[in-house]
């Protein structure tokens, strides 16, 4: 559909139904609008008019699960109301041509995917490292141009770069895949982007919630072929909303950080002769605790207890939502935000003992929910965001203590929205 069509569409109100279906809430429906627009008219300032299509992938909230996907465990997460999206036009070029609020031109050469060391950490190699999964996994690929803004802020601990990945995943299935490239594979490829062309070892949580949307639980036992359920959850139904709150911690030099809970874990994996945590029972870890302490650093027997029960949890979780009873959910929230504190140890670096924005975040959520909800470290953890089911009648004065504390806009209160990736137009 030519590029004055759509905004022609958007104008009259043609897509309004669109919006409010995909962002769950009716009051962003200007804010959307005006996005939508905006993003269209600056792929025509740098691509001209052109027919064109429009991609959405979502980010993620993690609610049960605090780094167990590494170890082939149990999650549960949501896609949320805050989107990366893309307005795009197929090409007949050896090259993928992408420019991103307000950032240079990224062109890829579609006829060089190989991994470079130097392009490491880079958007360039997420593309690739995309492209390159594609193609591996016997999917077509082919030249496109895009403009791509995303309001899945980076650093908030919704998982900015999973939603780019999902977003170039479901543009390349949309363009060249007749939309037939599914979620689940969709979201491998992004891991395999991230692993091994981007150089971060995350696991497949953060790629499977944006891709697959809705409210997911997740068993990773098998990653290649991952159990997924989908789970019906209406907050609004219980009286409670989900916040996110951005305590503005610096994500810089915390990458050695992240490698280590994976790293050592799998130390304690290891002494049982297996791979990854999720095969080692915790009858048989608790009955050698004393000899893995002779082998072994206290760090990584208690990040592996974190798993271990962790992983339990999710189950609870989700047992507790089918069965309506909030409380329940509410208590295990609350166990996995002081397990993440106690055990896996990833609320504040220990390279900077002194700046500890997440534990402060907590500590005041607490103060201020009392007995109005539950917090917890949000994510990869370590700086970033905590995450809040508040009820809702607390919601407002909640937001407005976190926001004088952290900043205007820190906290934000999220819709779940049951989408993962799709074409909007």
């Amino acid at each position: 559909m030519n590029t004055k069509k759509v905004l022609e569409l958007i104008n009259n109100g043609e897509l309004d139904r669109n919006f409010i279906d995909i962002y769950v809430d009716a009051e962003q429906l200007g804010y959307q609008k005006d996005r939508y627009q905006n993003a269209i008219l600056k792929f025509v300032e740098q691509y001209g008019d052109a027919d064109i299509q429009i991609f959405s992938a979502p980010g993620r909230s993690e609610i049960g699960g605090n780094h167990t996907d590494h170890q082939h465990g149990k999650v549960l997460a949501c896609a949320i109301n805050k989107d990366a999206i893309g307005v795009v036009k197929k090409t007949k070029a050896e090259e993928v041509r992408i420019v991103s609020d307000g950032a240079d031109e990224i062109v890829v050469d579609l006829t060089d995917l190989g991994i470079q060391e130097e392009e490491k950490g880079t958007t360039l190699a997420l593309i690739k490292g995309v492209l390159a999964g594609f193609q591996e996994r016997g999917y077509k690929i082919g030249g496109f141009s895009a403009y791509i803004t995303s309001d899945v802020l980076i650093g908030s601990g919704v998982s900015s770069s999973a939603a780019f990945e999902t977003l170039i995943g479901t543009i390349l299935s949309g363009l060249y895949n007749k939309m037939q490239v599914s979620a689940v594979e969709i979201a491998i490829i992004g891991q395999f982007a991230e692993n091994k062309y981007f150089g971060k070892p995350c696991g497949l949580m953060d790629q499977m919630a944006c891709s697959i949307g809705s409210l997911a639980y997740i068993d990773f036992r098998d990653p290649e072929k991952p159990y997924v359920e989908k789970v019906d959850f209406d907050l609004e139904k219980y009286g409670y909303s989900l916040c996110i709150t951005d305590t503005k911690g610096s994500h810089a030099d915390l990458t050695d950080e992240y490698a280590a809970v994976p790293a050592e874990m799998k130390r304690v994996a290891s002494y049982f002769c297996k791979d990854v945590l999720v095969d080692v029972s915790l009858d048989e870890f608790l009955s050698n605790i004393a000899d893995m302490r002779k082998v072994l650093s206290d760090r990584c027997i208690l990040r592996a207890v974190h798993f271990l029960m962790e992983n339990k949890r999710v189950e609870k979780e989700v047992s507790a939502i089918k069965y309506g009873a909030i409380n329940t959910f509410l208590e295990c929230i609350r166990d996995s935000g002081n397990s993440s504190y106690k055990f896996l140890q990833n609320v504040y670096s220990a390279k900077n003992v002194y700046q500890q924005n997440v534990s402060v975040a907590l500590a005041f959520s607490e103060t201020i929910l009392e007995d109005n909800g539950a917090c917890r470290v949000h994510g990869g953890g370590f700086a970033g965001t905590i995450q809040a089911f508040v009820k809702n009648e607390r919601v407002k004065k909640y937001q407005q203590e976190m926001n004088q504390i952290f900043g205007d806009e820190s906290c934000s209160v999220l819709k779940i929205r049951k989408y993962g990736g799709i074409q909007v137009v």
